[in-house]
């Protein structure tokens, strides 16, 4: 028996004595180099970017599990995708056990960086930004991990997309934490996805600042338990910029928190202010046909303990302006269609439902009134995330 344990700590010696790092230096030829060492890179690697830009011509990958791509800093190592060739994503990641941190990703012709099927993925102090004013020919994800398990974006920074700055879709056991989401049409948006906490982040300037939202036609879909807490949620009210068709175009402009026909979500301690249509808004799915298995309404919301200031000054909602002149001049700082049950809000502050129960129901039927939602929620509370100790233990490496 000794000699099988010495044998397999050899073998783990072995093994953690092949990692490496691989320096890649900015100036000519980044996009090669860079894109041959994470072709060649093997698991336990570590691809270190030095600082400076990196000029690139097209979008980079990685299909390789356990690699860690670290640049010198978000400001300091930056990758240029000005120049981008295609019209693909600038970094695309498709493997297990990734840590992406301390660099920026700048001007992507399609989305910043996206992982696929890639579970226990990091993404570290991370910048993804399209400079110049806001506009519908931005990517349209900053960040954007999707069908994976066990997603941490934590201390990223994202500007610009025309989608969702922070995007998590269609996975599960997700934390995004500490970070900043500033003129993107959603700061941050959690989709057809299981088990998300939300926390710490400021969600400023955007269209919508935070987006909650399940939706048809999707592999994964009755999105749940997602917790929105200790967020700073303020001044969101950048008009809408969209390409047309989008879902996300129809967000209005001022949107603090949107719930949209997912389940057992909870919004608790965040602080609210200056978003022109609302602070919250729980919504029903109503954007045509309602596809056999999906459920369009939402059920079992919880807010509380959340500090509200000025909302509801420049609702961008189709009559908006008229509803609140009828309100005396504002908008209440929730806002609900009326579909969906089991919906709670312990903030002391006021609430107008849309009296639309019926999601055939057009907006024209609404008939705007207020609603009482004081009622205690009864159900159980939504358990925290927990993340594999890996993770978090490359999330505090230095």
């Amino acid at each position: 028996m000794k000699s099988i344990w010495l044998f397999a700590a050899s073998t783990l010696l072995a093994t953690g004595a092949q990692a490496r790092t691989i320096e890649i230096a900015a100036g000519p030829d980044a996009q090669t180099r860079i894109q041959e060492a994470l072709i060649l890179a093997e698991p336990g690697d570590v691809v270190q970017l030095g600082a400076g830009v990196f000029t690139l011509t097209d979008g980079l990958s990685l299909d390789v599990d356990r690699v860690t791509v670290r640049g010198a800093g978000m400001e300091q190592t930056i990758l240029d995708f000005a120049g981008q060739q295609g019209a693909g994503e600038g970094l695309m990641v498709t493997s297990d056990d990734v840590v992406l941190r301390d660099f920026g990703v700048r001007d992507s012709k399609g989305d910043g960086i996206k992982s696929k099927n890639a579970d226990r993925i990091v993404y570290l102090n991370i910048k993804v930004e399209w400079t110049g004013e806001p506009r519908a020919t931005n990517g349209a994800y900053g960040i954007y991990p999707v069908e994976s398990e066990h997603v941490l974006i934590d201390g990223a920074v994202v500007r610009g997309a025309s989608d969702a700055g922070i995007y998590v879709g269609q996975s599960r056991n997700i934390v995004v934490r500490d970070s900043v989401a500033v003129q993107n049409v959603a700061g941050i948006e959690i989709e057809n996805s299981y088990n998300a906490d939300v926390h710490d982040n400021i969600a400023t300037g955007n269209t919508g600042g935070i987006l909650v939202f399940d939706l048809p036609g999707l592999p994964q879909q009755g999105g749940h338990s997602v917790r929105v807490f200790e967020n700073v949620i303020v001044n969101n009210m950048t008009p809408n910029f969209a390409p047309a068709g989008n879902i996300v175009a129809s967000v209005p402009s001022g949107s603090g928190v949107i719930v949209m026909a997912n389940r057992d979500v909870e919004i608790f301690d965040n602080v609210f202010e200056g978003n022109g249509t609302s602070n919250i808004m729980i919504t029903g799915y109503r954007y045509g046909e309602i596809a056999p298995g999906y459920q369009p309404l939402p059920m079992r919301i919880r807010a509380m303990d959340n500090l509200h200031g000025p909302t509801g000054f420049a609702p961008g909602l189709p009559g908006g302006a008229e509803m609140a002149a009828a309100f005396g001049g504002s908008l209440p700082p929730v806002l609900w269609d009326g579909a969906g049950e089991q919906i709670s809000i312990a903030d002391s502050v006021a609430a107008l439902s849309l009296n639309l129960p019926d999601l055939s129901q057009p907006r024209e039927a609404a008939r705007p009134g207020p609603v009482d939602l004081s009622a205690p929620a009864t159900w159980p509370r939504v358990p925290a995330v927990v993340l594999p100790a890996s993770m978090e233990a490359a999330a505090a490496a230095e």
